[in-house]
Parts: C-alpha cells; sequence; structure tokens
C-alpha cells in the first residue's frame, strides 16, 4: 500500500483552515467577497450603479494604479429585469370562467327542477293508469265468473240444457252436442 504524507508545514496550514474536503475556507471566500464587491460594486446579488467621481473646476480627477490599466467602467452583472405579468387578461379570464360556472350550474339547477315536475307528474298518471286497469281487471273477472253469467243467460231468456245429445262421425268419434230444452 502506497501512503504519501505531506511535509510537516503543510499538514499544520491544512488542519488550520481548510476543511477535510478540500473545499474553500470561510477567511478566504470572505476576503474574496469583499474583493469583489469593491472591483464589481455589488450588493448582495445586486449590480450597483458605477460611481463617478466629481472633481472640482479645472482639478484632474485623482486616478488609482487600477484606473491607468483600464479607461472603462469596469462590467458588471446587470440586475434582473422586474417580471410584471399583465393582470386585467388574468382577472377577466378568471371572472369569465367563474360566471360562466354560476350560469352553467343556475341552468342545471333549473333543468332539475323542470324534470322532477315532468317526472311528479308522469308518477301521478301512472298511479291513476294503474287504479283504472285494476278496476276494469275487476269488472272482468266479475263479469266472467259462472254466477254472473247464469244470471246474464236467464235475462237473456235462455236454459239450461238437461240431456246433451251425441253425434257420431262417419270415422267413428263421438262428439258430445247440449242438445235441445224443453
Amino acid at each position: 500500500m502506497n501512503v504519501t504524507t505531506l511535509p510537516a508545514s503543510r499538514q499544520r496550514k491544512a488542519q488550520q483552515g481548510a476543511p477535510r474536503s478540500g473545499g474553500r475556507t470561510t477567511g478566504r471566500v470572505a476576503e474574496q467577497d469583499q474583493q469583489q464587491r469593491r472591483d464589481y460594486l455589488i450588493d448582495g446579488a445586486t449590480a450597483l450603479a458605477p460611481q463617478h467621481e466629481t472633481t472640482k473646476a479645472g482639478a484632474a480627477p485623482e486616478r488609482h494604479a487600477s484606473d491607468t490599466k483600464q479607461a472603462s467602467p469596469r462590467l458588471r452583472v446587470a440586475p434582473p429585469a422586474p417580471v410584471s405579468a399583465p393582470r386585467a387578461p388574468f382577472v377577466a379570464l378568471v371572472l369569465v370562467l367563474v360566471l360562466s360556472g354560476v350560469v352553467g350550474i343556475l341552468v342545471l339547477n333549473t333543468r332539475i327542477a323542470e324534470n322532477a315536475f315532468k317526472l311528479d307528474a308522469l308518477k301521478t298518471r301512472q298511479d291513476n293508469l294503474d287504479r283504472d286497469e285494476e278496476r276494469l281487471r275487476s269488472d272482468l273477472a266479475n263479469k266472467e265468473s259462472p254466477v254472473t253469467l247464469a244470471s246474464r243467460a236467464k235475462q237473456l231468456g235462455l236454459v239450461p240444457s238437461r240431456t246433451p245429445a251425441f253425434l257420431v262421425l262417419p270415422d267413428g268419434t263421438k262428439l258430445e252436442m247440449p242438445g235441445p230444452s224443453k
């Protein structure tokens, strides 16, 4: 197994500020952040407008050593454009949806109420028809009873047959027929 070790001075530096993952230390990040603020004039994530030095009339502006390298202002991150969505179309869309929903529910409830009245009328009519059918069945059963038939026959002048008549057919079968009454 191959193991390499750092010299003692490097080990101490590594143990003092750097985390074991090998990432940046907080001290170095703070120094870089301050340097960036000085160079690019930022406040958080927002770039600031460059500050122009004002001079007295006739006097030359003071120049730093870094200004001689670069005559134009430094490049910097522009602030994000404000996002403003138009609100009127959205509000109109929501109002149209709400109003159409209310009108739809109103129409639906009206149709349901109309159908309920129609259903009630049809049930009433069905009950009346059922009663009429039952009455007619009862009348028919009463008129078909033997007692009612005999009394009706007497009213019409019919009399009961006493002896039946028999007919003999050529093939030899006998048919029973009622005979004339006396």
